[in-house]
């Protein structure tokens, strides 16, 4: 690697701006400050609501998956039974 080579990425590096008081804020309504690229951020699932940290179980739908495979399931469930009583 020549000189001019590691030159250019360390001026690279030095142009990313560092936020140390970055505001995070949750869809639950938690926020809280970290150190970042970006000034500010909001994010759907935190450590407060994340169903792994809280011990809770629910289901986190995005896009009607849920819904999806519960319909999908009920034909499955429809056809089956209309098999078996033949």
């Amino acid at each position: 690697m020549k000189k001019a080579e590691t030159n250019e990425k360390v001026e690279k590096i030095e142009e990313i701006k560092i936020y140390p008081g970055a505001k995070i804020k949750c869809g639950c309504g938690n926020a809280f400050t970290v150190s970042s690229t970006q000034a500010e951020m909001e994010i759907e699932i935190c450590s407060a609501c994340h169903p792994y940290y809280t011990g809770q179980k629910k289901v986190i739908d995005t896009a009607g998956r849920v819904e999806r495979f519960k319909e999908r399931f009920e034909k499955f469930e429809k056809r089956t039974k209309s098999t078996k009583s033949k």
